[in-house]
């Protein structure tokens, strides 16, 4: 197994103006023009700083047609494209809006959002259904898994899962064990993991037996990880982090995604820049590693995952 991570680029951020986070700065563009030319300088500087895999999706407003866009400035093989389907985007760049995405994972919206998605190939290797759960039954629709099998077989794709939510393990679990033709389908699970959030480790060894592709996502806990005064509970963390932070001459930013680079070797670990200085502090993971004893200090903050997905809840589009 290669026990190197690599960083990739996720591009929620990049697509629509609302996200479910704790936002470090407020970003004001002054018109959809601008939202759409920042995302284009943020994907740019990623790519010049040696990041060549990048994550996006229908449900992220612009993001695919974004990332689409940018590569027909760009003819380089080793550019990788992971895309979903099974979210569509609604609010329609209302800062207002109730309701921000709408999760449909039939038949006819697979069908409908490939149709798009497949302008990506041949960059396009990894397509995912968008946070699968076992309420929507879509591990269990046979039409569904059909065609994706299709898919795989006819484009030479990774199929995979995104999981969120308290029984994200138990989706693994059900996913790795689905089967088309006799032959395993999801190749690849893009999962929910962080300092407060590790419920992954539960599984690891199973997805790293099997030989499947693990794709960290909100490796920052959707701006939890960086000091707030709304979040008291969390000082000591914010200390030690603060702390190590001060030792490697790197942002919190980058201590975060080492311990996931550290704790699931071999994966890729998504980052979640809106703006082009995101991504040089970012990739500073790579220049230190944290020790173990670092490393037990920080996998002492794991939440119990029904607390942390509750308080995730809490969380506001903004």
């Amino acid at each position: 197994m290669n026990l190197t991570s690599q960083l990739g680029l996720g591009t929620a951020a990049l697509g629509r103006p609302q996200y479910i986070n704790v936002r470090q700065e407020d970003l004001q563009d002054k018109d959809l023009e601008a939202f759409k030319q920042r995302g284009f300088k943020v994907l740019e500087e990623a790519y010049k700083l040696g990041i060549r895999y990048f994550d996006t999706a229908p449900g992220y407003g612009l993001a695919e047609n974004l990332v689409l866009e940018w590569l027909q400035s760009k003819n380089d093989e080793t550019i990788q494209v992971a895309t979903k389907w099974g979210y569509t985007y609604v609010a329609n760049f209302d800062a207002k809006a109730k309701i921000h995405e709408v999760k449909e994972h039939s038949l006819l919206k697979l069908n409908e959002q490939w149709e798009t998605s497949k302008s990506l190939l041949p960059h396009l290797k990894v397509y995912q259904i968008h946070s699968a759960t076992l309420e929507t039954g879509v591990l269990e629709n046979k039409p569904v898994l059909d065609r994706l099998a299709f898919l795989k077989d006819e484009y030479n794709l990774k199929i995979g899962v995104t999981t969120t939510g308290a029984d994200q393990v138990e989706v693994i679990k059900k996913a790795l064990d689905v089967s088309v033709s006799g032959k395993p389908l999801f190749d690849a699970y893009q999962v929910t993991y962080n300092i407060l959030e590790q419920s992954l480790l539960d599984i690891l060894e199973r997805l790293n037996r099997e030989g499947r592709s693990i794709i960290i996502k909100e490796a920052l806990a959707n701006g939890r990880i960086f000091r707030n005064k709304s979040y008291p509970h969390y000082n000591k963390l914010y200390d030690l982090l603060a702390s190590l932070a001060l030792k490697y001459n790197v942002g919190v930013d980058a201590i975060s995604l080492c311990f996931c680079s550290e704790t699931i070797q071999g994966s890729t670990v998504l980052g979640g820049a809106s703006i082009e200085s995101h991504i040089g502090s970012n990739l500073k993971m790579n220049t230190f590693r944290l020790s173990k004893v670092e490393l037990e200090e920080l996998k002492g903050y794991n939440m119990d995952a029904r607390s942390y997905w509750q308080e995730r809840k809490q969380l506001t589009w903004n």
